[in-house]
């Protein structure tokens, strides 16, 4: 049974578990070719980057956004607990890295951004994907979906991705979605979830951590405890993490075959703000 472990010591965000899972072995040309089949290429270009974090040399994903993006831009609101995915761990921040930490990407626009759940469906399911990736894609956009929809008091079918509807987060899912089938992977196994501490600013004001969609996409998942001060889990890499492992558990007992480092785009001062994925022979 191929298995893979997320080791999410320092966290999770959807950018840290692309460069993690190209990092142990995923081929990028592959996944930039599916990405293709959303018709979305024009929004967005993707680059991989060897970055050592604290020590440790990991892949560092990022979804830069085109003028096209910009050009529709407008300010999504997102408010969204979102992605705030921000400065993190997270790429996506990407590279509009503005420093600050979260902040951010918020405001970057992106372009259709106010792509309704139901517009995101269709998107995933006329793309002409394998079941498999098309049925992980669409349960994490529903996971955060019911999540957001709850937290804002709306039906699933009126949310409005305006974060998570960017077309970073739906490169990530997807993208998440895809290299697993490439990587022939059988089942996952992760870590327990660390999420941070502190406070973030986001559209809707200053936030505690975790952001109030990231907890409720955990709902019934182990939360680790952390002394960082920053936002760890983010609602893309919560929810991959939520709908995807079969159990939360200590490294499995596996030959192992392959070792990916994910870099998130926060550096700490004590540890390495990388994701690590393991894949073995359970």
């Amino acid at each position: 049974m191929r298995t893979l472990y997320f080791d999410c010591f320092s966290g999770i965000s959807g950018d840290m578990v692309i460069g993690a899972l190209i990092d142990a072995g995923g081929d990028p040309v592959h996944l930039e070719t599916e990405l293709k089949k959303l018709n979305m290429e024009n929004e967005y270009e993707l680059t991989f980057n060897k970055v050592v974090k604290n020590g440790i040399t990991s892949t560092k994903f990022d979804v830069l956004l085109t003028s096209d993006a910009h050009d529709h831009g407008h300010n999504h609101n997102h408010g969204h607990s979102h992605d705030h995915d921000h400065g993190h761990n997270h790429s996506h921040e990407h590279s509009h890295d503005h420093g600050h930490e979260h902040s951010d990407r918020h405001h970057h626009n992106h372009n259709h951004d106010h792509r309704s759940y139901k517009k995101i469906v269709e998107l995933i399911q006329s793309a002409g994907y394998s079941n498999r990736v098309e049925g992980h894609a669409l349960s994490i956009f529903k996971k955060i979906g019911q999540a957001e929809g709850k937290i804002h008091g709306v039906a699933l079918e009126d949310v409005h991705f305006h974060e998570v509807g960017a077309v970073d987060s739906i490169i990530d899912i997807v993208g998440a979605a895809i290299l697993l089938e490439q990587l022939q992977i059988d089942r996952i196994k992760s870590s327990a979830v660390p999420v941070g501490s502190g406070k973030i600013h986001i559209d809707h004001g200053i936030y505690p951590v975790p952001a109030p969609a990231t907890l409720e996409i955990l709902l019934g998942i182990p939360i680790a405890e952390s002394q960082v001060k920053g936002e760890l889990a983010t609602p893309t890499g919560a929810a991959i993490v939520a709908v995807l492992a079969e159990a939360f558990c200590t490294l499995p007992a596996m030959k192992v075959q392959s070792i990916g480092y994910g870099a998130g785009t926060k550096t700490f001062p004590k540890h390495p703000n990388v994701l690590r994925v393991i894949i073995g022979e359970e």
